[in-house]
């Protein structure tokens, strides 16, 4: 191999010192994520309704993520407002509960109660009984990026394969609009018409698949394992059983800025 001359040398690592400062060297080495998902886990949860005479008990409907209270403990977790069911938001709804897996096949089923909620936005904020668990971080308002590196988190296709955590990477493909279906008449109130007047609203655009089930789960800055949003809905093509065997990958996501502003409502 011929020597590289040194003044080439001195360029090359410069330029291998501005990608560093850039994240970008830890993302090629892949170093970065494994932990980041590892991390992660204890604060995903799968989020559900939970009846002693149903079978089973526990109702799965999408994932939810722990992010911290007004004390910054992680007695919150946050997920899609189309994740709940009817009337879960109302004091004789049905009861909500998640899910503390712990372990091949270990879970505690934890309640929870519905505390705010985004409509528009397809937001919700659900506290939990019991020790808080470890919270996530969330990124600062407007600090995705479009080509920025991704990964998504949750449970996708639920109790069908087992209540495990799976993850997927990406990239953020767009910084979009858009406005996800508008609520009912009997789901408005004063807070939904007013977002509704706002009109369409910022959306992260991903090209990483996600699958029934993810929604809900939090979009993680795959270099610093912050959120940067919520994984709120798919295309499909078709029905959503079409979704398993031809996904079109590309997945939408609400911006961390809504979910910041849900919790600074309590």
């Amino acid at each position: 191999m011929p020597a590289v001359p040194p003044r080439r040398r001195v360029v090359l690592r410069a330029a291998a010192a501005a990608l560093a400062g850039t994240g970008w060297v830890q993302w090629a080495g892949a170093a970065g994520l494994p932990d980041i998902v590892a991390a992660a886990k204890p604060s995903l949860l799968p989020v559900g309704t939970f009846k002693a005479t149903d079978s089973p008990r526990f109702g799965f409907r999408g994932t939810g993520f722990v992010v911290g209270d007004a004390r910054g403990e992680g007695t919150l977790v946050a997920t899609n407002f189309h994740v709940l069911p009817d009337g879960a938001d109302t004091t004789d709804g049905p009861r909500m509960a998640v899910l503390q897996v712990r372990g091949r096949g270990e879970a505690q089923v934890r309640a929870a109660r519905v505390v705010a909620t985004d409509r528009v936005r397809d937001l919700a904020l659900l506290r939990i009984e019991g020790a808080p668990l470890p919270a996530m971080t969330l990124a600062d308002a407007g600090t995705a990026r479009e080509g920025q590196a991704v990964a998504l988190m949750g449970f996708p296709i639920g109790g069908v394969l087992g209540y495990a955590v799976v993850t997927h990477r990406g990239i953020v493909a767009s910084l979009t609009t858009g406005a996800l279906p508008a609520p009912t008449a009997g789901q408005l109130d004063a807070r939904s018409i007013s977002r509704l007047r706002q009109g369409n609203f910022e959306l992260l655009q991903l090209d990483a698949t996600a699958y029934p089930g993810n929604s809900g789960g939090p979009v993680l800055d795959a270099d610093t394992g912050r959120v940067l949003g919520v994984v709120s809905m798919v295309l499909v093509k078709g029905s959503r059983e079409s979704a398993l065997s031809s996904p079109t990958g590309i997945t939408y996501a609400v911006p961390v800025a809504y979910l910041r502003e849900l919790l600074a409502e309590l």
